[in-house]
């Protein structure tokens, strides 16, 4: 059965700009969750991307 829309906690996709920008073939993107009700505008978080071996900056995309 599917979830209803109006829950307030939903699943988002985290890119790495970093990335996405040098042009190496690859993406490192992670899979979270956040509240909608107290987070309505886009996250950026710092996680680790293995392809550049260090942390780098990953923003929310769709």
């Amino acid at each position: 059965m599917a979830k209803k829309s109006k829950e307030n906690r939903i699943q988002v996709i985290l890119e790495c700009t970093e990335h996405k920008q040098s042009g190496m073939p690859g993406t490192s993107r992670y899979v979270t969750t956040k509240n909608r009700k107290n987070t309505p505008a886009r996250i950026e978080l710092r996680k680790y991307n293995p392809i550049l071996k260090r942390y780098t900056v990953h923003k929310e995309i769709k």
